[in-house]
């Protein structure tokens, strides 16, 4: 009797944490919609020999001369991040990190970087990462993480090239998609 009760036990025990485990890897279909959703452009300037103030990136390594796009280049920055278009706008972020050039038949970067709000309207950080096929018109990178007003925050930005002048300048919109928001 007492080994019958035994394995009916073991027998409900195993079942529920299987059906626990089943469960929890489902992925949610109930969240098709973003919970927060918003644009920000991101406004790098390229440090040269002539512009201390105004550079908001550097180049910390030089490409090693693998092939003709910049496969190697590491640049670290703290760009300022606006709602809008216009550079001179007060910054609601900054955008805080590194990317890297790592491809050596055409131009593709792997970015890292932190979005640093402290603003009226936000404070807190979002973490975002992932690789930019600068090429293509409109790219996703994740969203990892944050803190703040952006605790444990994931989601996509979709990165999508504003403006490119060379390697001085470049602006992004990054249309920001948070799918878990706590």
């Amino acid at each position: 009797m007492v080994s019958q009760i035994k394995s009916s036990l073991f027998l409900f025990i195993v079942l529920v944490l299987s059906k626990t485990v089943i469960s929890a890897r489902k992925p949610s279909k109930s969240q098709s919609k973003p919970c927060k959703n918003f644009v920000l452009y991101y406004h790098d300037i390229m440090f040269g020999v002539d512009d201390v103030q105004n550079a908001t990136s550097a180049a910390v390594t030089n490409p090693p001369g693998l092939g003709n796009f910049k496969f190697g280049k590491l640049v670290i920055f703290d760009d300022p991040v606006t709602i809008d278009k216009n550079y001179q706008s007060e910054p609601v972020a900054r955008a805080q990190g590194f990317y890297f050039y790592d491809m050596k038949n055409d131009y593709n970067a792997w970015f890292s970087y932190t979005l640093v709000f402290n603003s009226t309207q936000h404070k807190g950080t979002l973490n975002i990462m992932g690789a930019d096929l600068m090429m293509e018109k409109t790219r996703d990178l994740s969203v990892v993480g944050g803190t703040g007003d952006f605790f444990m925050s994931r989601g996509i930005v979709t990165f999508e090239t504003d403006t490119f002048e060379g390697a001085k300048y470049f602006r992004v919109k990054m249309d920001i998609k948070l799918y878990d928001c706590y």
